[in-house]
């Protein structure tokens, strides 16, 4: 490869990077716009794949996805996944059925520059459909002094045994 063809390809990356940028500047102006932007990201019909660049650019670059998994009847341990994991085991999946998560309530606490939000969601297969789940995310938030980025999302559905508390409802 010529050196004038490794500055083109430079130059094109840089200007795609910007792109994007410029495209979902307006996700991470405030704690609001980035948890809308995080919900609207993971939801869609089914037969459309995600916008995971979006996705990418809410997230620190080391964030973590963790899910909660069950162990057994009565226990559940966290499920650590990276972005591109979480992608992977989802995008097919997502896809197929179809899903919209939408949050319902929220509480939160900020101290500086970094905050956490209780969100509250409930998850639906068509935008107007009936909830068939709800929990909650556990969101961790993070301003650098330019924008705001997710820098990890833990979450729980709610379970007979573990009901939604009222303190996090509307």
């Amino acid at each position: 490869m010529s050196k004038q063809h490794f500055l083109f390809l430079i130059v094109i990356f840089w200007s795609s990077l910007s792109l994007a940028q410029e495209k979902y500047e307006s996700d991470v102006v405030s704690e609001d716009a980035i948890i809308k932007a995080l919900y609207e990201t993971i939801s869609g019909p089914k037969g459309e794949r995600r916008d995971w660049d979006r996705l990418k650019f809410l997230l620190t670059p080391d964030a973590r996805l963790i899910p909660t998994r069950p162990a057994t009847e009565h226990k559940r341990v966290p499920c650590y996944l990276t972005l591109d994991q979480f992608i992977e085991q989802g995008d097919q999946w997502l896809i197929d059925n179809g899903f919209f998560e939408t949050e319902i309530a929220r509480t939160s606490e900020t101290y500086g520059l970094i905050t956490h939000a209780w969100s509250t969601y409930e998850s639906k297969w068509t935008p107007d459909g009936k909830p068939f789940a709800r929990g909650i995310n556990s969101i961790q938030l993070m301003n650098d002094g330019e924008r705001w980025w997710i820098v990890n999302m833990y979450w729980a559905a709610e379970t007979e045994n573990n009901p939604l508390p009222k303190k996090y409802l509307k």
